[in-house]
C-alpha cells in the first residue's frame, strides 16, 4: 500500500523562472498517495494540454517529451514492498513539482569504478510546467532537477557509496546530466534500449555538493 505521508522533510528551494526569486519547498522523502493524487489531477490534464498544443503546431513527434507514457502509480506499485528502492518528491506551494525513484542494488561500471556499489535513478520527471520543452511560456521553477540529484547523491552517502551514482538519460536530458550535473557519458546502452548511460564517481559528486548544486 502507497504511503499516506513521508517518512522525512528537508527544506529546499526552487527558483521561480518569471522573478529569479527563491520560493520554499520541500523535499519528500518517500512519494505518497497525495503526489500521485497531483500527478493525475494536475500533471497529466497540463500535459496532455500540452500535447494538443505541439500537435496543433506540427512539433514532430521525436521532439515531444520522451517521457509522456510514464504512469506513475503503476512505478509505485512496482516497488513498494521493496527495501532497496526509494522515492523521493519535491513539494511547493502545495502541489508537487517533481518525482524520483532509486535502485540501490546496482554496481558501478566507470573505469577505476567498476563492480563498486552506487544509487541508481530509475525515473526522474519534472512537472509539465516546470519543463522547458513542454511549455509555450517559461517554465514555473527551476532546480528540480538539480535537487533530485543532490538527493541521489546523499543517499548514496548515506549508504556508503561515496556518492556514487548512474542512470539511463533519455535523449531529451543527455545535454543535463553531462552539462548541469558534471556527470560522465559512458555510451549508449545496447542492452537497455540504446540509451546514453551516465555516472558520476565520487570527486564529481564532491565537486557537486562543493558547488552548491541542489540546495
Amino acid at each position: 500500500m502507497i504511503a499516506t505521508a513521508p517518512s522525512d522533510v528537508t527544506p529546499v528551494w526552487l527558483t521561480d523562472r518569471n522573478t529569479n526569486e527563491l520560493v520554499d519547498a520541500e523535499l519528500w522523502h518517500g512519494i505518497v498517495d497525495r503526489n500521485l493524487a497531483d500527478w493525475e489531477a494536475e500533471w497529466i490534464p497540463d500535459l496532455q494540454r500540452r500535447l494538443k498544443l505541439l500537435n496543433q503546431q506540427k512539433v514532430e513527434r521525436r521532439f515531444w517529451p520522451q517521457s509522456r507514457h510514464w504512469d506513475w502509480r503503476d512505478k509505485l506499485r512496482e516497488i513498494e514492498r521493496r527495501l532497496a528502492n526509494l522515492s523521493f518528491a519535491i513539494v511547493a506551494q502545495d502541489m508537487t513539482q517533481a518525482m524520483m525513484t532509486i535502485d540501490l542494488t546496482k554496481r558501478a561500471r566507470m573505469p577505476g569504478h567498476d563492480g563498486q556499489h552506487l544509487v541508481y535513478i530509475d525515473f526522474l520527471e519534472a512537472a509539465p510546467w516546470n519543463r522547458n520543452d513542454l511549455a509555450e511560456e517559461p517554465a514555473r521553477f527551476g532546480g528540480c532537477g538539480l535537487i533530485l540529484i543532490n538527493a541521489a547523491i546523499q543517499q548514496s552517502i548515506l549508504e556508503g557509496f561515496k556518492g556514487r551514482i548512474g542512470l539511463h538519460s533519455l535523449p531529451q536530458a543527455n545535454s543535463f546530466y553531462a552539462n548541469a550535473c558534471g556527470m560522465t557519458d559512458l555510451g549508449q546502452d545496447a542492452t537497455y534500449e540504446n540509451l546514453r548511460y551516465f555516472e558520476l564517481d565520487p570527486d564529481s559528486a564532491r565537486s557537486f555538493i562543493e558547488k552548491g548544486k541542489g540546495e
